[in-house]
């Protein structure tokens, strides 16, 4: 008989690799999804066969919000909404009569994949599979079979316990659980590159913290206030981030009446590098992650870059490195942060920005311009500015 009720099947890939630390990455998968799941209502949440059981509990679990939910969740490669029945021919046919009419309506070619993960199931794959392209051909009107290029296929699993039917998946976010790697600490600006380099780092396993300079009153409150929200919009993928926020005004006005201009962009560098490090070290963050692109800027050349980063001692990762504006501007869209990136509000480094500034820096030529302000001074004053903001998707990350 059907159970009458939907669940959510999610699968995962690179966790299957682990080896003896697989349960370990599958409990932090779990772990997040029973957070998300807590606003939505009351889900049994478990994992059998390299698959988590999503399963509403009563009438009232919002088993849609879930679904968006779980999509959202890195370490999944697939989401997938299928109903159980009991696991023989009879009940997977009529459960199919009664589930998959809806489901294929508009729909003008379909395969049926059926799996046998339980091997002793009477019939084989393709008997099964045959059995209900059948079903379904009497069942929805005008569909045609079509093996090779269908508009949607419908699976059917033999599972230890239940049969499962579903009409089609959706990707999940991929990649590895949250904090299966560590923390990294995000440079958060207000342009495009930065929220995208702090996702794709949260895809790799990185719990996400953030750093976001300010230069008051030449920044404004409303720049900060689309900062939060882009941190806010990361959160969908990275559930719960921290935003700390230090003053860099008197930095910038020390450089300004010191040091030649040409040289600002690069010694602003080097004390958002030093603090970040510092923010880094007390958080307990292993990496500092930036969002630059080689050469899409001038403090991007590689002479820039490895000047920037004879500040610090800790690993620097820079994930869009390699990719030009329009794919970082896809990958904005995709985690959706790209509308909110783009509003017309400044930021600490479009402060006093250089007519010309330095390209292929030399260290030794920086570090004496450095030595023109009292640089330890500066740092202690900055750091001291130092605030934080927490932005979460769901109160139950509190």
């Amino acid at each position: 008989m059907n159970s009458g009720r939907e669940v959510i099947l999610c699968k995962y890939g690179e966790i299957v690799l682990k080896g003896n630390n697989r349960k370990n990455f599958e409990s932090m998968l779990i772990k997040e999804l029973r957070r998300r799941a807590s606003p939505h209502g009351t889900f049994k949440i478990y994992t059998n066969q390299s698959t988590i059981y999503v399963e509403p509990q009563d009438e009232f679990a919002d088993i849609d919000g879930m679904y968006e939910s779980a999509k959202k969740v890195f370490g999944i490669i697939s989401v997938n909404r299928a109903i159980p029945c009991e696991k023989n021919m009879e009940s997977i046919i009529e459960t199919a009569k009664a589930y998959l009419p809806e489901k294929l309506f508009g729909k003008r070619t379909f395969k049926v994949d059926a799996r046998r993960s339980d091997k002793r199931f009477p019939l084989t794959s393709p008997e099964i599979s045959a059995a209900l392209g059948g079903v379904i051909l009497g069942a929805v009107k005008g569909i045609k079979v079509d093996v090779r290029h269908p508009e949607v296929t419908v699976t059917v699993e033999i599972r230890e316990t239940k049969a499962y039917i579903r009409a089609g998946q959706e990707s999940g976010a991929g990649g590895l659980p949250l904090r299966s790697a560590g923390r990294g600490l995000l440079l958060l600006s207000g342009g495009i590159d930065s929220p995208v380099a702090g996702c794709m780092m949260a895809k790799r396993g990185l719990e996400i913290e953030a750093l976001h300079f300010e230069s008051f009153p030449y920044t404004s409150e409303r720049a900060l206030e689309k900062v939060l929200t882009l941190a806010e919009e990361m959160c969908q993928f990275c559930s719960k981030i921290h935003v700390h926020i230090i003053s860099l005004t008197k930095v910038q006005e020390a450089l300004r009446d010191n040091c030649e201009e040409d040289y600002f962009t690069l010694l602003l560098r080097m004390f958002m590098m030093k603090l970040s490090e510092r923010c880094a070290l007390e958080y307990k963050c292993g990496a500092l992650i930036t969002g630059e692109s080689l050469g899409q800027v001038a403090s991007q050349t590689l002479s820039a870059i490895a000047v920037t980063d004879s500040a610090v001692n800790i690993p620097v990762l820079r994930p869009c490195i390699g990719l030009d504006k329009s794919e970082i501007v896809e990958q904005a869209r995709h985690f959706g942060t790209f509308e909110t990136s783009i509003l017309p509000f400044e930021d600490c480094c479009t402060v006093f920005t250089p007519r010309h500034p330095k390209t292929q820096p030399k260290l030794e030529d920086v570090m004496a311009e450095l030595a023109k302000v009292n640089f330890e001074e500066l740092l202690e004053d900055a750091y001291a500015t130092m605030r934080t903001e927490t932005k979460l998707i769901f109160e139950s990350y509190r």
